[in-house]
Formats: C-alpha cells, sequence, structure tokens
C-alpha cells in the first residue's frame, strides 16, 4: 500500500515537471521570437522588419538619396514626443541607422549638401524687410506735411487763375519740391538706419555649436547644421535643433520658451526628445539633430513673429516729450502769427474801403499767411530730436561693433554712458582666459612647472600609483575632450580651466583616448557655479568603483579626510595637514594662482553605487593655475576711476587670489574692502549700507550674492550699475543691473540672451570703450538739442514779432523748410554722429534724474538766441537804410539777406555746438568727415537756393558784398560763444575716487576752461 502510494507520487511529480518544463520551454521560444522581432527585426525579411507607414511616406528623392525616414514624419516623430514610435524603430540607434549616419562618426562633409536638399537648411523664414519706397510712404504721412501739401496744391490753383501759367505756379510748387526734400532726405536716413540695424540683427543670431563631423569634433555654424548632425550640448547652450539625446549626464532642459511651463525638464533616454529654442540648464550631452528650420516648433513659432523692431530708449522717451511741449508752443505761436497776420490785413482793407471787394489775389494771400503759419509749425515741430537719437545710437552701435561688443538693445547705449559702476567677473575680462598649470603640491611637495622645458619634466617625482591616480582625476574628471583635427594636431575643447588640466595630463604622458576606453564612467555631477565642484563615479578595470572630485579648494580639501602619500598609500589627514594644506592653497593664491584641488574615493562594496559620495575623500593634489591679467586693464581701471566710475570684482575665486589679480589691476586700493560671498550673504541691511560704498572685490561669491549687490547698488545708493556675466546663472544679475554685459567667447547663450551688450572679446577695455561711446551719444544729443532749440526760438519768434509790427513774415514757407531740414535732419546727421574723445572720460557721470537741458545749455541758447534776434530784427526793420537798399526790389533784396543771414548765423552755431562747455570748439573737426560733409552741403545749397531758384524760394541773387556781410554776421557767433562760456554756471560736485580722494584735473583739461561739470 506504502509502495503504490510512493509510486504514484513519483509517477505524478515527473507529470509535474514535464508541464513545467514544456510550459516554461513554450514561454522562452515565445520571448525569443519577441526579442528577434523587435531587435534584429533587420535581420528578418524585409517585408517583416521594415515600418510599412514610415516607407510608405518615403518620396522617391528621399528613396533616391538613401534614407529610410521622411522629412515630416521624423520633425513629427520629435515634436510630438512620440516614444512608442521611437522604440519601434529601435531609438536612437534606428534613426541613426535611417538617417544613414554613425553616431560616433557623425555626419560625413560630401553628404551635407543632400541633407540640406532633403531635410532642409537649418534657416528660419524671415519676413521680408521694409522698402525704401516705404519709408518714403511713411515719410509723407506727416500730418503737418499732408497740410502744407493741401496748401501748395491750391495756391498753384489760385495762381494759375489769377497770374496763369507758370508764374502762377511757382509758390505752390517751391513747397512741393521743399517737401519732396525734406520726405526724401528723411526717408533715405531711416532706410540707411534699418539697414543698418538688420545687419546688426544678423550679428546677434550668429551662434556656434561643437558637433561631430567625419569622426572630429569641431565648431560649426547654427545655420551649418543638418539632420543626422551629432551636438554636443552642455550647460548654458540653446538647443540649436530638434533632435534626440544620444548620451550625456544630468542633461536638464529650460523649456518655457516653447510651453510657457517654468519647471525644467529632466532628459534621459525615457524621455529622450530635444526641441530647438529651448535652453540647457544643467549638465551635458550630445543629441542627434532630427529636425532642422522651419519644421522645428521653434521655426513655427518664429515664422509667426514679427520684427517689431526696437522700442524707444528712455533718451527718446524724454525728447518726446520735450518735442511735445515744444511743438504746442510752436502750435500756439503760429495760430498767434495767422491771427496777427490776417487781422491786419482785413484791418488795412477797411482803412482803403475794400473791405467788400475780395479778389484771388486776396484769397492767395490769405493762403500764404496760412502756409506761413503751418509751416512755423514745421519749424517748432522738432522732429528731429528723435530722429537724433536713433542716428546717434545707430553710428555708435556700428562703431561698437568694429571695436568688438554688439548692442543687443539700444538703450544700453545711452545708459552705460551713465553708469558710476561696473560689476566684473575676473576670469577672461580682467585676465586673458588663457590657462596653464603653474604649480602644483602633490605628497608633501610643492613644485614649479617651467613651461621651456620638455614633457618629460613636467612629472613630479612620485610613485607609478600615485601618478596613475592623478592621471585618473585629471581625464575621468572633466567636462572636456582631447581631439585630433584632419592633420593629426591635437587640440582640447572645454573651458580654460580644465583645457589646462588636461594640457597637464598630457604633459605628464597620459593619454586621455586610452583612459576613457580602459575606464567607464557611470555618473557625472557637472560643475555649476553653486557647488563649485564637479564629481564623477567611475568603474574601474579591476572592478572597483571609484569617485573623482575637483573644484574650490577650500571645498575639496573639506571634503577630505585622507591624503595620498608618496609611496601611494592613503592615510589620515591630521589638523596639522590641513592647516599646513590651507597654508600652501593661501601661498598658491597670493601669487595671483587659481587653486583647485583634486580627490578620489574607493568605493566598497554594500555602499550605494549610483550615488556619488560628498565626503570621505583622499586629497591627492593642489593644482596652482595662472590665468595672466589682460594688457591695457589697469589703463582701463585708470580710465574708469578718472571717470568717476567705481569698478568692483565679482569672482567665485579665492579671496586670496582675487585679491592679487584687483591689486595688479589697480582695482583694490588700501582703503577698500575685499569680502567673501558666505560673510557678504550674513550682512544686515545696517551693516551693508556701511560696507557697500568700500567693497571692491568680492570672493567665493555666488550668483545671488552678486544680484544682491547689483539691488543693493540701484536701490540703497541710486547708482546706474553696468555687471558683466558669462555662466546661466548670472542671467538674474544681467537682468537687475542697468547694463547687462555678456561675454562674447565664454559667455553662454542663456547670458548673452538677458545681457544688453555682448563683449564679443571678452576684454574689459571693450566695457570701457562701451561706456566712452554711450557718453558720446549722450554728449551729442545734448549738442543738437542746444542747436535747434536755438533755430527754434529765432525763427518763432522772428516771424512772430515781425508779423505782429510790419504784417508780414520775412521768411517764407519755402525758407522755413529749408531751414526745417538743416535744423533737422541734417543737424541730427552732423552733431549726432560726432565719434568720442578721450576727454569725455575726465568727468563724473550723469547721475540718475538730472536734467538733460543743462544750465550751461541754457545759458548758450538764449546768448545766440538774443544775437540772432537782434541782428535779424534790426535789418528787419531799418535794413534798407543800414544796408541803403533803393529800388523796386529792396524789400526782396532786404528779406533774401535777412533769410541768408539767418541760415549763416545756423550754420556757424552748428558749429559753436560741437562743444557745450569747452572754448576750442574746432578740436577733432576736420576729421569728422560727416560734419565737414553736412557743412560743405548746406552752404553749397544755399548758395544755390538764393541764387538760382529764387522764383521757387522767393529769393534774388545778392551781391558778393551782402554774400561777404551775411557770412560775417554769422561769423560773430563764434566770439559770441566764447564770451558766454566764460559765464559761469552752478558746478557739479566734483566727483570722488572710491578711496576717498578727489579726482584731479589732467592734460589739456588745464588748458581748458571748464564750465559746467554736469554736462
Amino acid at each position: 500500500m506504502v509502495l503504490v502510494f510512493f509510486s504514484y507520487q513519483i509517477t505524478h511529480s515527473i507529470d509535474i515537471l514535464v508541464l513545467d518544463s514544456v510550459i516554461l520551454l513554450l514561454l522562452a521560444l515565445f520571448l525569443y521570437m519577441y526579442y528577434f522581432s523587435a531587435v534584429h527585426g533587420e535581420n528578418k525579411p524585409a517585408e517583416e522588419a521594415r515600418d510599412p507607414t514610415i516607407e510608405d511616406e518615403l518620396s522617391e528623392e528621399t528613396r533616391e538619396a538613401g534614407f529610410g525616414i521622411s522629412p515630416d514624419k521624423l520633425a513629427s516623430l520629435v515634436r510630438n514626443h512620440e516614444l512608442k514610435a521611437l522604440g519601434s524603430i529601435r531609438g536612437v540607434e534606428g534613426i541613426a541607422a535611417k538617417l544613414k549616419v554613425s553616431l560616433h562618426e557623425g555626419v560625413k562633409s560630401q553628404d551635407l549638401p543632400t541633407r540640406q536638399k532633403i531635410y532642409g537648411f537649418n534657416t528660419y523664414t524671415e519676413k521680408p524687410s521694409r522698402s525704401f519706397w516705404m519709408f518714403v510712404w511713411e515719410a509723407l504721412h506727416d500730418m503737418t506735411l499732408i497740410i502744407l501739401m493741401v496748401c501748395a496744391v491750391v495756391s498753384i490753383g489760385v495762381g494759375l487763375a489769377t497770374e496763369g501759367f507758370p508764374k502762377g505756379m511757382y509758390d505752390g510748387l517751391g513747397i512741393i519740391l521743399s517737401i519732396f526734400l525734406v520726405v526724401m532726405v528723411t526717408a533715405v536716413s531711416d532706410y540707411k538706419q534699418s539697414l543698418q540695424f538688420k545687419d546688426l540683427d544678423k550679428e546677434k543670431k550668429k551662434i556656434s555649436v561643437q558637433v561631430t563631423r567625419d569622426g572630429l569634433r569641431q565648431k560649426v555654424s547654427i545655420f551649418d547644421l543638418v539632420v543626422g548632425d551629432v551636438v554636443h550640448l552642455s550647460i548654458g547652450d540653446q538647443v540649436p535643433a530638434d533632435g534626440v539625446f544620444i548620451s550625456g549626464y544630468s542633461l536638464v532642459v529650460d523649456e518655457s520658451s516653447l510651453s510657457g511651463e517654468s519647471e525644467p525638464v529632466n532628459i534621459f533616454e525615457k524621455r529622450p526628445f530635444l526641441l530647438a529654442g529651448t535652453k540647457v540648464q544643467d549638465g551635458f550631452g550630445k543629441m542627434l539633430v532630427t529636425t532642422v528650420g522651419m519644421r522645428t516648433e521653434w521655426g513655427k513659432l518664429m515664422e509667426t513673429l514679427s520684427d517689431g523692431g526696437e522700442d524707444e530708449t528712455p533718451l527718446q522717451v524724454k525728447l518726446n516729450g520735450v518735442a511735445t511741449v515744444i511743438g504746442k508752443i510752436g502750435l500756439v505761436f503760429a495760430v498767434l502769427t495767422f491771427l496777427v497776420l490776417t487781422v491786419r490785413f482785413i484791418v488795412e482793407k477797411a482803412i482803403s474801403h475794400e473791405i467788400t471787394k475780395w479778389s484771388s489775389s486776396d484769397a492767395l494771400t490769405l493762403l500764404n499767411y496760412f502756409a506761413t503759419a503751418v509751416t512755423i509749425i514745421v519749424v517748432a515741430v522738432p522732429e528731429g530730436l528723435p530722429l537724433a537719437v536713433t542716428l546717434s545710437l545707430a553710428f555708435a552701435m556700428k562703431k561698437l561693433m568694429s571695436d568688438r561688443a554688439l548692442v543687443r538693445h539700444l538703450s544700453a547705449c545711452e545708459t552705460m554712458g551713465s553708469a558710476t559702476c561696473i560689476c566684473t567677473d575676473k576670469t577672461g575680462t580682467l585676465t586673458t582666459n588663457h590657462m596653464v598649470v603653474n604649480k602644483i603640491w602633490i605628497c608633501g611637495e610643492s613644485k614649479e612647472i617651467n613651461d621651456t622645458e620638455g614633457g618629460g619634466s613636467f612629472s613630479p617625482n612620485i610613485s607609478e600609483n600615485v601618478l596613475m591616480i592623478l592621471l585618473q582625476a585629471i581625464f575621468q574628471n572633466t567636462g572636456s575632450e582631447v581631439v585630433q583635427d584632419k592633420e593629426g594636431k591635437t587640440s582640447i575643447l572645454g573651458t580654460p580651466t580644465e583645457s589646462a588640466l588636461l594640457e597637464y595630463g598630457l604633459l605628464l604622458g597620459g593619454n586621455f583616448d586610452s583612459q576613457r576606453k580602459e575606464i567607464k564612467i557611470l555618473k557625472v555631477e557637472p560643475f555649476n557655479s553653486v557647488k563649485k565642484t564637479m564629481s564623477v563615479l567611475v568603474a574601474l578595470p579591476d572592478g572597483g568603483t571609484r569617485a573623482f572630485c575637483k573644484g574650490a579648494s577650500e571645498i575639496v580639501l573639506g571634503i577630505c579626510d585622507k591624503i595620498v602619500e608618496s609611496n601611494g598609500e592613503t592615510v589620515q589627514m591630521s589638523e596639522e595637514q590641513v592647516r599646513y594644506i590651507t597654508d600652501i592653497i593661501n601661498d598658491f593664491a597670493c601669487e595671483a594662482l587659481r587653486t583647485l584641488c583634486l580627490a578620489f574615493k574607493d568605493i566598497h562594496n554594500g555602499s550605494n553605487e549610483n550615488s556619488i559620495p560628498n565626503s570621505g575623500y583622499t586629497l591627492i593634489a593642489v593644482v596652482g593655475i595662472k590665468d595672466p591679467v589682460r594688457p591695457g586693464v589697469r589703463d582701463a581701471v585708470k580710465t574708469c576711476l578718472a571717470a568717476g566710475i567705481t569698478v568692483r570684482m565679482v569672482t567665485g575665486d579665492n579671496i586670496n587670489t582675487a585679491k592679487a589679480i584687483a591689486r595688479e589691476c589697480g582695482i583694490l586700493t588700501e582703503d577698500g574692502l575685499a569680502i567673501e560671498g558666505p560673510d557678504f550673504r550674513t550682512k544686515t541691511p545696517d551693516e551693508l549700507k556701511d560696507i557697500i560704498p568700500r567693497i571692491q572685490v568680492m570672493a567665493r561669491s555666488l550668483p545671488l550674492d552678486k544680484h544682491k549687490l547689483v539691488t543693493n547698488l540701484r536701490g540703497m545708493f541710486k547708482e546706474v550699475v553696468a555687471v558683466t556675466g558669462d555662466g546661466t546663472n548670472d542671467a538674474p544679475a544681467l537682468h537687475e543691473a542697468d547694463i547687462g554685459l555678456a561675454m562674447g567667447i565664454a559667455g553662454t547663450e542663456v547670458a548673452k540672451e538677458s545681457a544688453d551688450v555682448i563683449i564679443l572679446d571678452d576684454n574689459f577695455s571693450t566695457i570701457v570703450n562701451v561706456a566712452k561711446w554711450g557718453r558720446s551719444v549722450y554728449i551729442n544729443i545734448q549738442k543738437f538739442v542746444q542747436f535747434q532749440l536755438t533755430v527754434n526760438v529765432v525763427a518763432l519768434m522772428i516771424n512772430f514779432i515781425s508779423a505782429c509790427v510790419s504784417g508780414s513774415a520775412p521768411l517764407t514757407a519755402v525758407q522755413l523748410l529749408w531751414v526745417n531740414l538743416i535744423m533737422d535732419t541734417l543737424g541730427a546727421l552732423a552733431l549726432a554722429t560726432e565719434p568720442p574723445h578721450d576727454g569725455l572720460m575726465n568727468r563724473p557721470p550723469v547721475g540718475r534724474g538730472v536734467s538733460f537741458i543743462t544750465k550751461a545749455m541754457w545759458r548758450n541758447i538764449i546768448g545766440q538766441s538774443i544775437y540772432q534776434l537782434v541782428i535779424l530784427l534790426g535789418f528787419n526793420f531799418a535794413g534798407k537804410q543800414i544796408l541803403a537798399l533803393e529800388g523796386s526790389d529792396s524789400t526782396a533784396v532786404l528779406n533774401t539777406f535777412i533769410f541768408n543771414t539767418f541760415v549763416f548765423c545756423q550754420v556757424f552755431n552748428e558749429i559753436n555746438s560741437r562743444d557745450i562747455e569747452k572754448i576750442n570748439i574746432f578740436r577733432g573737426m576736420f576729421s569728422s568727415w560727416i560734419f565737414i560733409g553736412v557743412m560743405v552741403a548746406t552752404v553749397a545749397f544755399q548758395v544755390i537756393i538764393v541764387e538760382f531758384l529764387g522764383t521757387f524760394a522767393s529769393t534774388i541773387p545778392l551781391s558778393w558784398q551782402l554774400w561777404l556781410l551775411s557770412v560775417l554776421i554769422g561769423a560773430v557767433s563764434l566770439p559770441i560763444s566764447v564770451v558766454l562760456k566764460c559765464i559761469p554756471v552752478e558746478r557739479a560736485k566734483t566727483p570722488k575716487h572710491h578711496d576717498g580722494y578727489d579726482l584731479l584735473s589732467s592734460g589739456p583739461q588745464l588748458a581748458t576752461i571748464r564750465v559746467d561739470e554736469s554736462t
């Protein structure tokens, strides 16, 4: 019985085992078939492996080129984040196969034209720029010019009826020709500016990206990208096209520019889609370009946006307000002039008992009165004020472009002229950014690296084991790469600091490629300005796991509890050793060396292998990297101080390094304060109020420290602050500052987008040049305003007083239009485009809220206006007696002489306006070809108007004596200007140097009279 039972149990167990085996075999077969079809589909027959939806969408052209996916399908797949569809074609490797590209070698150069033909260019459709005739049409829309055109047409109609053809057309035709001239000059000026801004806009869009092509890593323009390119992305980059993530570490992207969502997106294998126009916030990685140009979401967005042009700058807004007030005054004078002339005319008709007799000639007289009144409005409305600002800014922008500064926002030019403080970075701005390892401390010994010796001598006297760990720390823990070009020449792509370390590693005899192949990187924490460290976790060839960390010396030293000895053994670090190493770091820093610590930690089994530790490291070495001060920086800082601009260095470096560089640059003085970011953060508002004016150096600062400093300088001390920045985290400070200055070479795309000016050569001297041009813009506009207001006052008063006293206006509509052209467009062109001179940096900056029209300007305007009015009104009322004019044409000769004298007064007053304060107004005049050209053109055209266009301009030819007298009367304004500039006006307070001493005048300033420091 027992036997039967056992035999039954054995038989039952065997059946169960057989059944289980069959089920397992079937399951294994099913899994194998699934894996084979999903992963090795290309080995199956073509009809089973391919995706029919993808294959069916291919055009004949795409098939012939050998590509396996259509442009639209690829664009849709990435844009719509179709993860399933991506999986069905084996992910990024499958897309690479269909695009005939190797993810390691990249695109082949000979394939570029084919790829551009099939998948398109990485450019966006731009709205066509406005043609010249559009600007002409806009200029014709000026309301006062339209009224004058109506007057001219009516004048021609009435004139033809009363005086016949062609005499009856002359007055009206003269007005039309003058209007045509004004419109054409305005249109040409505006059109040239638009072309200039278009060129500058192209410069803004010039972005380079790093790609792998032909197996080599290289830089290419964003516009030269093609589908299939392997692009390298790092923190601060703008994603240049739509694509799919290949590989990378901690890649975080800001998609707010497309989605509006402020939350950054982590990019990894399960979320691999990258969209053009987004920004890399953290990490680095590689992407395969799948869509370019107008097929990207960014391209479609760009197509819907129109170029709105530049917003009005603060100065333009302020001057528009001035223009409105002056225009209203002009309107009052115009109405009064018209009323006085009309009332006098009617009274005279009544006195002569002709009030009931009206003829077409009377109507023509009233029409001429009305035209004169309207022309007074044309002259009074200073439309040249905003034009002068735009002209001056456009001219400055163009010149700054050639001086390696790209102005992104017009207002930055004028604001930079008022800057009272510059908060500058150290690395790359004050220094050359060409770094080399100068000293190293390792295994208790400090060694200086001699550039002139061979590579073998760079290796310190240490064991092979220590050298191996040092090379691993250099080659594994880096975001840079050692690459070779087509000629086999080795170069390093990456940040200057990492390039210096890699270069040192190569000189020690290390091999970057072999190190990278032997050791697998598991995880990377890239460097950023908050942590000030970079860490990496690697799998060693023998199966172990090791972490490396490098960064700010005191931070890395703080996470180390062991030190490596010369034999390669690690020992506990004593307190005495910590103090000794800290002294070494400080010694390096006092020699103006940037210091870094390199450390490692072996991860033992049982630890969390996927996390990088933040303590328990072993110190390998302290490295001192030399970054020489740029030539000319000390002089540039000296220029800033003489100009009343305080220079503050804000850096992430060690405080001793920062102080050494600051002293070398002339920034840090004996009374100045150098402070560390952590200390600055703990200060109370009252303490900040006390220390901020004395801060000249801030070391170990975070981007938020820079932001806090800028905010307090602007809010608490009302300073006009310029800030330099290059990193993504600098964006808030750049945005907060009055003028944000991004570095063109070291700066990230995020920083550049937040900036007002991009310093293309990363040079501090260029920043000073921007300040000089900013001051030039401000002063040039002041010169023009002084000139225009003088013309306005004289033109309005002479016509009004003459109308009230004699019942006629000496200056006709055509003549006033010519004067308007001289003082508006031509005056703006002459005075607003003068280049800066060194004297501009010997005066203090213009503070916030300071009146634009200074007391010195009012003195010059009132003085010149009184002189011109006395002379012109004297000739208007007693000219025939003074000049002994007789005959029937004496009135016409007198009016022509008054008009001619008035114009020459403006010509010489334009020369006077070249300098508001100084007596020597001829300095640099003959080197300014635009000014000379405008002067010559004005005089030449005046001769033509008087001598040859009398029929249209109501003038008659003058004798040489009257010509000479007109010129002499105009020239008298030059000595009058000297007298006026000797009249003292209230002086501004003398600015202080940031160490507390008064600024001293120097050079030519001692030999010239400085009247009003506030300008």
